[in-house]
């Protein structure tokens, strides 16, 4: 066995991305996620598997993979009228066989990463042991968590920082990308609330139903 750290990361809203712009405005966007996250990935850090969305990255310390995570979000923050990413980083050993991993870590990562709200970086306390001292990482205590088919609550930290583009921009409430209000290519008053959207045809998905997608 070895000891390695995971990175698992996926779109926030990728279902209604897929809905709203169908599966070649889906998979243009995904194409980009991808090439952002290739050209973010740490020393040691490499993309080992990817199914739809989602990312799976393996690194070979702590540092390395937290080092991408901050990265990839940063990148993906940088992007007009994109999605967010949740992602989650944990280690421990596994086993490897023909390129394929297996071990709790890798399941775990992936509850984390399932978790995580949109822009937000989760990670267990032994990767937050290890990345403590990294410059720009603050580290938040979220406490003891339960996760599903994890026997053991596990103590869970939050990256606290947040990516510097987001503040200010507004979630377009049909595709759940990013756009900034003051270009958006569309808004709506409903309610005494402006919406805004990344396209005429996302406003007008709204505008149609807006209970559709008002839901908590």
């Amino acid at each position: 066995m070895e000891r390695v750290a995971f990175v698992i990361v996926d779109l926030a809203g990728y279902t209604a991305l897929t809905e709203a712009h169908g599966g070649d405005g889906a998979a243009t966007t995904v194409a980009r996620y991808r090439d952002l996250a290739e050209r973010a990935l740490a020393d040691g850090a490499r993309i080992v598997e990817q199914v739809g969305d989602e990312l799976l990255i393996v690194a070979a310390e702590a540092q390395a993979a937290m080092m991408t995570a901050i990265a990839i979000r940063a990148a993906v923050d940088a992007e007009p009228r994109f999605p967010g990413v949740r992602i989650g980083v944990a280690d421990g050993p596994v086993v490897e066989r023909d390129g394929r991993y297996f071990g709790p870590a890798l399941n775990l990562t992936a509850r984390l990463a399932a978790r995580a709200r949109p822009d937000e970086i989760l990670c267990t306390a032994t990767v937050a042991g290890a990345c403590r001292d990294m410059p720009g990482v603050t580290l938040g205590d979220l406490g003891a968590l339960r996760f599903k088919n994890v026997p053991e609550p596990v103590v869970v930290f939050a990256v606290i920082s947040e990516p510097p583009h987001r503040a200010g921009t507004a979630l377009d409430p049909v595709c759940r990308m990013h756009v900034e209000p003051a270009t958006a290519p569309a808004t709506l008053l409903l309610g005494g609330t402006t919406h805004y959207f990344c396209s005429a045809a996302c406003a007008g998905s709204f505008a149609a139903s807006p209970e559709s997608y008002l839901v908590s």
